[in-house]
């Protein structure tokens, strides 16, 4: 499967002349590495007892660091059905009648699914950008700036799902749905970007007074 690929075969996936794995697979992974980083603050916090009167908390949120990298990870192989879906409409034959309709509405279909998937990735980046705040908060001060390169990873994948949400709603004849989805796109950016600013200079802010 996609997602238990080397880093290297994923990579030179990426680099292929084939069109998927693209961009809403990397952001996917790029938002599981976010998951991860802070996933090993939490780890590297467990059982210290200068964090001792945390540990419940460090916990709760190990908890769900495993659970959004998981689902991240899934999100990787859905990117590509997806993506590999609308070429497939895309390759239909453009016949008379029946045939043309069928083709469009295939096409139509799978542009939602294409849609649905990256703003899935859009969600779970989210909520990794959230829980840093947490962890920052109370996880090991000596790996803090992994809290910072989670953010920074979680927040990259928020937007390159974004990117992949514009070019699929500007493609669907679906006009109700794709302006629901880009109102929902625009509230989800919204709090990424803000969870995202605030837990990164935090983490700048501590590093540059403890040097």
């Amino acid at each position: 499967m996609l997602e238990e690929q080397t880093v290297s075969a994923f990579l030179d996936a990426l680099a292929s002349e084939r069109s998927t794995p693209g961009g809403g697979s990397a952001a996917a992974v790029a938002g599981a590495m976010g998951a991860a980083l802070l996933g090993m603050v939490g780890n590297l916090t467990l059982g210290k007892k200068k964090y001792a009167g945390v540990q419940p908390r460090v916990k709760a949120a190990l908890r769900r660091t495993e659970a959004l990298r998981h689902d991240l990870q899934t999100v990787v192989a859905a990117d590509v059905a997806a993506f590999d879906r609308v070429m497939a409409a895309y390759a239909l034959p453009r016949g008379p009648g029946s045939e043309r309709d069928k083709r469009a509405q295939e096409l139509e279909s799978a542009l939602h699914e294409a849609t649905l998937v990256p703003m899935r990735c859009a969600e779970l980046c989210v909520e990794v950008l959230e829980i840093a705040g947490e962890v920052a908060g109370i996880g090991n001060r000596n790996v803090l700036s992994d809290v910072g390169a989670g953010v920074a990873c979680a927040h990259g994948a928020l937007k390159t799902a974004a990117l992949n949400v514009y070019i699929n709603t500007a493609s669907m004849k679906d006009e109700a749905f794709a302006a629901a989805q880009l109102e929902r796109l625009g509230d989800l950016l919204g709090r990424g970007n803000a969870r995202y600013d605030a837990v990164y200079r935090e983490v700048v802010e501590v590093l540059r007074g403890a040097g």
